[in-house]
């Protein structure tokens, strides 16, 4: 009850968010925004596997680009389906890997699992540059529809709507798991998998889970990337800001809570589009770097850190 109370909450304020950027009229505060939104279920998908869980995770670009080029091959193969269909499927096939990763390479741990999702990663761009049908190393192009096919606006409107709707369910699903036996569970799972092992928690299992969890949510903020670009290729789709920003987002804000990745990846993605619109975009990255420096000597649990006892 308690959390489909936070879930109607989650979406009152999704509406409000909406509507307030409708209300400025700017075009621009769409295309922003979906950034912003996507980097909240990115770092909140991260924060189920390395926060709850404490397995870090730098495949992050990895899931993601799946999740974007299940929506290039659905495009090529089925030009017809909607984009919630394409964001679902590109969940499941971003799910799918997360679990037979996990499979293969959960019982490795701290280091060793880290390096096991970065060379997760690096294959999969090595089958996608090789794969002609989805663009390969010249990439594909996505011919944007003009118009919303529900409230009839610009389509980029639309892409901001969905994302906005997955990063209220994404912060909803993190809420739940966190207030739950399962949250108990990955917690149990960071703070010592032995003795979690030897009181009897099915240490396997939940570690799969999360792992399907974090890669399907990254798998389905992925899959609206071609739309919004229109042009991806595997450079831009296994981008290492992905990866940067996906991990330092929660370090800032706070791990293994909630509301500790919606934080960072408000503050992060909202300096990195001010710098880019300012300044140069070649300098955000920097500017992560540096933050996450800082925050890693000055506050090494992140913003919410700082209001803990």
């Amino acid at each position: 009850m308690r959390n489909a109370r936070f879930l109607f909450f989650a979406l009152l304020v999704a509406a409000l968010t909406f509507g307030l950027v409708k209300l400025i009229n700017n075009a621009y505060v769409f295309f922003a925004g979906y950034v912003v939104l996507q980097y909240i279920v990115l770092a909140t998908a991260w924060n189920i596997l390395g926060g709850y869980t404490g397995y870090v995770n730098f495949g992050t670009a990895g899931f993601f680009a799946l999740g974007a080029y299940t929506t290039v091959l659905l495009h090529k193969t089925v030009p017809l389906l909607p984009l919630p269909a394409m964001m679902l499927a590109g969940g499941i096939v971003s799910g799918v890997v997360g679990l037979a990763m996990g499979y293969l390479t959960l019982r490795l741990r701290g280091a060793f699992f880290s390096i096991a999702t970065l060379a997760m990663a690096i294959v999969t761009q090595t089958l996608i540059t090789n794969w002609d049908f989805v663009g390969g190393s010249r990439g594909a192009y996505i011919i944007r529809p003009t118009h919303s096919p529900i409230f009839g606006g610009d389509y980029v409107q639309y892409l901001f709507i969905v994302m906005l709707i997955l990063a209220s369910a994404s912060v909803a699903v993190a809420r739940a798991i966190e207030h739950s036996r399962l949250g108990y569970g990955f917690s149990a799972i960071r703070d010592d998998e032995l003795a979690a092992e030897a009181s009897g928690v099915p240490t396997l299992r939940l570690k799969l889970i999360a792992t399907v969890l974090s890669g399907g949510l990254m798998g389905m903020a992925g899959a609206p990337l071609p739309y919004y670009v229109t042009y991806i290729d595997p450079a831009s789709g296994f981008s290492l800001s992905y990866a940067v920003n996906t991990i330092a987002m929660p370090l800032i804000g706070g791990m293994g809570t909630w509301a500790g990745p919606v934080i960072g990846a408000i503050l992060i993605a909202v300096m990195e589009q001010i710098a880019v619109v300012t300044i140069s975009s070649a300098l955000s990255l920097l500017l992560v770097g540096l933050l996450l420096v800082a925050f890693v000597v000055a506050a090494p649990r992140g913003i919410l850190g700082w209001f803990e006892r």
